[in-house]
């Protein structure tokens, strides 16, 4: 019995849903996402797929799902009540934050309030140096007091973050004790094993962000596994962490702060895996849904990570590209850079007579006006459609009819206001929405130094075929790789990804006075700790890798630098030539290196994965589905210099590897690619339309 995987993302729009068998065909389903319960949808369309294809459910062998859940709990103030238990002194640390602006001269920002408020922040007598030394103990009756005030105000979820813990957690898992023996049906987050971090306000927003979450996410994991079962799908599921592994589903739920960035991870993760197999070298990644673009880069084969992320609050869905605006969470994310434009972002008309495009999304209720959902306000969607780039026949496997008069009209609206056609002002739409993916893609290549014309591009998700060809000419990319399932790719790069731990722990202490046994010995507990959760998943000695590496800094230093080791236990000479690996990678980050300031570690890191039996890349991917186009022409739009053009509609199997001169449309189940005039499309191998410059 051919066995299959099962990849599940929740998008702001859809719900994405592919099921990939062993001998690499993959079958497909996207629904409309159902944002008072997720899991709703995520049945649903399960169901319908094991229905259209016949697949019986014990055929599922895996499961690995990418969610928003965290994130809109956040951003929506939706978490559960939350109680901060913290050393006497430091109960404002939340409010103090650290100062930082997304908009330096915006007088009128406010940070967001806080998610606990300020009479649920409970303070303790007890104190740890930043030695590790007990200061002062722990006050074990305020604890018992505290816990019952918690359960007296109707608290669900406790962080407790004492300072000085990542130096020495033993007061912090003291109190947890004393909580857990008292209330033991009261969730307790403690830092120390969170995140075992110095900086002392990001360690608490993490912490409080975790608490704050966690009842939300553990709930939705059990209903999900709930759903599942009764359709017969019994395996484990797996969830997407924010650094590109997956995690099983019962430990993310704990931990749900590694799951923050959870949907965007999982494209980025699967364009990587894709370009490592295609040979693609340094690549852009372009990833546009509904509601928001996402742009990432693979450089050395590797994507990039950032320290920390934030969300919720003012910043946009706590991209990299806009800080101070959200609530810090200090967990390792892949480094993606989000704007607002989506297929369902809305234009409007500002102040000065000026077409907006988002970053306010229709979503997938109501939805952009084409969807007959009740939406009235124009959006992207509506102008794609008006401009010929989408077939109202089409979309979706024709499962979602689009009413083109109800756009024209939503549309003509911004266009009566500006005194201007409708076509013109979707044209315009078309253009902005670019205008702001821009932003995104610049953010992870010129404006980190990055020549983007010496990077090729994988450009995916529901609207990212339709905007690509225009994206890639400001650019400069010289190709653009649109991988087969592009509309739901996310999913599909979920069941790319490999099962993942990362264990960390601080360890402050100078490089040339350290410790060697104590280093060493901190490293073999991190170990022990990898090996453990990974033989729980069940992988065996020889199905598991271990990588080790630390953050290093100069002392006096902000920024840390991730470098590898390579061996242990570490030795002297090893030391020496960590020190110069560091000082390299600063030379290439920061411009400069020297060899007379003193380096300290940070922390310590190790990551365990776990090694499938079988590859996860398959030797190429062929969609189980192709639904024909219903037309051999349409007339599509493409700007004043070519106007109106009769443009040829193709399936993705009607092109070979001989290059097709644009303009022309490729439709499939789940997206539509239009090669714009200028530029030429062929399908390789492994069924990728490649896009190169007619020209080049």
């Amino acid at each position: 019995m051919t066995r299959y995987r099962l990849g599940i993302d929740i998008g702001g729009t859809f719900t994405d849903i592919v099921l990939l068998g062993e001998d690499g065909v993959v079958h497909t389903k996207k629904i409309l996402s159902t944002p008072d319960d997720y899991s709703l949808a995520i049945e649903a369309g399960t169901r319908a797929l094991l229905a259209e294809t016949g697949i019986a459910a014990d055929a599922i062998a895996e499961v690995s799902h990418g969610t928003t859940v965290a994130t809109n709990a956040i951003i929506e103030r939706k978490g559960v009540r939350v109680a901060l238990v913290t050393t006497q002194g430091f109960r404002d640390i939340l409010e103090i934050a650290r100062y930082r602006a997304p908009q330096l001269y915006d007088v009128y920002f406010r940070k967001p309030d806080p998610l606990v408020e300020r009479r649920l922040r409970f303070q303790v007598p007890e104190r740890m140096a930043a030695t590790g030394q007990v200061v002062t103990p722990l006050d074990a009756e305020a604890v018992h007091a505290v816990a019952d005030r918690c359960v007296a105000e109707g608290v669900d979820a406790v962080a407790i973050c004492f300072i000085n813990a990542y130096a020495n957690g033993a007061h912090e898992e003291e109190a947890a004790a004393l909580f857990r023996a008292r209330h033991p049906d009261l969730p307790v987050t403690v830092s120390s094993e969170l995140v075992p971090q110095i900086q002392e306000y990001e360690r608490t927003s993490t912490t409080v962000v975790n608490a704050y979450i966690r009842p939300v996410i553990e709930r939705y994991a059990r209903r999900l596994e709930e759903r599942l079962n009764s359709i017969g799908i019994s395996v484990p599921l797996n969830i997407m962490q924010s650094n590109g592994g997956v995690l099983p589903g019962a430990l993310a739920a704990r931990k749900p702060i590694f799951i923050i960035e959870s949907g965007p991870a999982a494209g980025v993760v699967g364009a990587q895996r894709l370009g490592d197999r295609l040979g693609l070298g340094d690549t852009i990644v372009f990833d546009m849904g509904g509601t928001t673009a996402k742009a990432s880069i693979i450089v050395g084969g590797e994507y990039g990570t950032a320290p920390e992320t934030e969300v919720g609050g003012g910043a946009a869905l706590g991209h990299r590209m806009i800080r101070g605006g959200g609530y810090v969470v200090q967990a390792p994310t892949i480094d993606i850079a989000e704007v607002g434009a989506g297929g369902g972002s809305i234009a409007w008309v500002d102040a000065g007579g000026g077409i907006q495009v988002g970053p306010h999304s229709a979503g997938a209720a109501p939805g952009p006006v084409c969807y007959g959902q009740g939406g009235t306000e124009p959006t992207v969607t509506d102008a794609n459609l008006l401009l010929g780039y989408l077939n109202p026949d089409v979309l979706v496997g024709g499962d979602l009819a689009l009413d083109r008069d109800a756009a024209e009209r939503a549309v003509a609206g911004i266009g009566d206001t500006l005194g201007q056609s409708t076509i013109d002002t979707a044209y315009g739409i078309h253009l902005i929405a670019n205008a702001r993916m821009m932003r995104a893609l610049s953010a992870v290549s010129s404006e980190r130094g990055l020549d983007p014309a010496g990077f090729g591009a994988v450009a995916f998700g529901g609207n990212g075929g339709v905007h690509v060809c225009g994206l890639a000419e400001s650019l400069g990319l010289p190709e653009v790789v649109v991988p087969p399932a592009a509309g739901l790719f996310s999913a599909l790069g979920l069941i790319f990804a490999d099962v993942e731990h990362q264990c960390i722990r601080a360890y402050y202490q100078p490089i040339d006075s350290v410790d060697l046994d104590a280093l060493n010995g901190s490293f073999e507990a991190l170990r022990t700790e990898a090996i453990e959760l990974l033989t729980a998943d069940g992988y065996p000695e020889e199905r598991r890798t271990l990588t080790c590496s630390a953050e290093v800094k100069y002392i006096g230093q902000n920024a840390a630098l991730v470098v590898p080791i390579d061996r242990l236990p570490i030795t002297d000479s090893d030391l020496e030539s960590l020190s110069e690996s560091f000082a390299v990678a600063h030379d290439k980050t920061f411009g400069y290196r020297s060899d007379e300031e003193r380096l300290q570690f940070v922390s310590l890191k190790v990551v365990g994965r776990g090694v499938p039996d079988a590859p996860r890349l398959p030797e190429a991917v062929h969609v189980g589905s192709d639904h024909a186009a219903s037309m051999a022409h349409r007339r599509a739009y493409f700007g004043p210099e070519h106007g109106w053009m009769e443009t040829p509609v193709l399936r993705r199997i009607d092109l070979d590897e001989t290059p097709r001169v644009g303009p022309l449309i490729v439709e499939e189940y789940d997206t539509t690619t239009v090669v714009r005039p200028g530029w030429a499309a062929s399908r390789d191998s492994w069924n990728n339309i490649r896009l190169v410059s007619a020209g080049g």
